[in-house]
């Protein structure tokens, strides 16, 4: 409870909520003085922000060279951690962990309906995101898809970057936020082929003909998850 209130107390200034959406949104590590640009505030402001995010262990630091001389900088980036705040207190994670390990324990027919729910709930989630007209999907552009496939991804806590090569023929997404990572560490395999399947699922719905490759997986030390998308004409 107590770190709850530490949380929700730092978070209560809006400018530090949105730094560390922009942290979140990032992908990178930040310096002081990209976020006191970036949000118009004088360097000190910025470092306070950013302080006060590391003393609830939201963000971590350390000092690194730039490789251009002079001091080196400190830069930010997301803890590891899972910040979860719930009132009354839920352990949705520990459901989550028994979840997969019940199904594990299936064995070959445990974790094909696993992977079976996790294409359906990427297929639900895509076709929530479609508008209710009977001819988007006709209609739409290929472009117009993948921003869909953005958005969507997007709510699904992602945070994609979406691009295609100029034929239009393959798309490459890249996952830098995995949103089952405490339970992939656990069980890499069957998480991560759920993951899989549920993004093809989401494939699936925009485009008639699709092949999803993964290229990465953050789970053995990748920067991120990500998956190369064949689209047949």
């Amino acid at each position: 409870m107590e770190q709850t209130l530490k949380i929700t107390n730092v978070l209560s200034d809006p400018t530090r909520y949105y730094i560390y959406q922009y942290v979140t949104k990032r992908h990178c590590e930040v310096t002081v003085q990209e976020i006191a640009d970036s949000f118009n505030i004088h360097p000190n402001v910025a470092r306070l922000h950013l302080s006060k995010l590391e003393d609830v262990n939201m963000l971590v630091s350390e000092t690194k060279k730039t490789g251009k001389g002079g001091r080196p900088s400190r830069l930010y980036r997301l803890s590891d951690d899972t910040i979860q705040l719930h009132f009354p207190y839920r352990d949705y994670q520990l459901l989550a962990k028994i979840a997969i390990e019940t199904m594990v324990s299936l064995g070959p027919i445990g974790k094909d309906a696993l992977y079976q729910t996790g294409m359906k709930f990427g297929r639900e989630l895509m076709k929530n995101e479609i508008p209710s007209n009977q001819q988007f999907m006709q209609e739409s552009s290929f472009d117009e898809k993948l921003n869909l496939l953005k958005q969507a991804a997007t709510l699904a806590g992602f945070y994609p970057e979406v691009s295609h090569n100029f034929e239009k023929t393959k798309i490459f997404f890249h996952v830098n936020n995995c949103p089952f990572k405490e339970m992939a560490k656990e069980h890499t395999e069957s998480v991560c082929g759920m993951h899989y399947a549920f993004i093809q699922g989401m494939f699936e719905i925009l485009f008639d003909n699709v092949e999803l490759q993964q290229a990465e997986n953050m789970m053995v030390g990748c920067d991120s998850c990500s998956y190369q998308a064949f689209i047949t004409k």
